[in-house]
């Protein structure tokens, strides 16, 4: 009989054993989670136009403060979008259709800084919504730039933004627009544009000021 007591507990404690073993109900036991997510690679910035990007951290201010507005109105004589969208449209009718770049619709298109005129234009998708924004900048003589994009809504040219700025510089984060220039109180601007779903609204004004390498600080005196 106790012998018989003796095997049963002995077989309990093997039972016990085998379930430790596989990590059943074990509480600390390390599974098997699956594959570990992928890392998003984060998106890095790309010029608008590379020409005028070269050494510049001089960039221009932001435009309208942000608040409760209406969305903008398409461009009353604005030229109608097909449905290959702003591609597919003149960008000197956009310029001449909106009343605060009409004044450059007749300049020369140029391909380098340095002089006045138009640059080429250029598409971004700036909405996220997969069809790409019109983005136009004009140089003028006095060294600042006039900065305007357009989106397209039922086959109208809509002006979602307007800015100048001087030695200006333009890339795109992700569908962000940044846009850089040298302030008039000395600092470097960076401002930060994102679509709101009327415009593009800035989400960031960043200033920085150069240090005056010409001054030096005196050593202190000795003991």
């Amino acid at each position: 009989m106790i012998l018989s007591l003796r095997a049963t507990a002995a077989a309990a404690v093997l039972a016990v054993c085998a379930l430790a073993l596989s990590g059943c109900g074990a509480p600390t036991g390390l599974g098997d989670g699956g594959a570990a997510p992928p890392v998003a690679a984060q998106p890095s910035p790309q010029p608008l136009w590379p020409n005028w990007s070269e050494g510049a951290r001089e960039r221009p201010g932001a435009g309208d403060p942000a608040g409760k507005r209406p969305p903008p109105a398409p461009l009353a004589h604005g030229p109608e979008v097909p449905e290959a969208g702003l591609a597919a449209v003149d960008p000197y009718d956009v310029l001449r259709a909106d009343p605060r770049t009409k004044p450059f619709g007749g300049r020369e298109r140029i391909h380098r800084p340095g002089q006045p005129g138009i640059r080429p234009p250029v598409l971004r998708d700036l909405t996220g919504d997969g069809s790409p924004e019109l983005v136009l900048a004009a140089d003028l003589e006095s060294g600042r730039t006039v900065l305007a994009a357009y989106t397209a809504r039922v086959g109208k040219v809509v002006p979602v933004l307007y800015t100048v700025g001087k030695r200006l510089a333009v890339e795109t984060v992700g569908t962000d627009l940044v846009v850089r220039s040298a302030s008039d109180d000395g600092a470097e601007q960076a401002v930060r544009y994102r679509w709101d779903g009327a415009r593009l609204e800035s989400v960031s004004d960043i200033r920085t000021y150069k240090r005056d390498e010409s001054e030096t600080v005196a050593p202190e005196d000795g003991p």
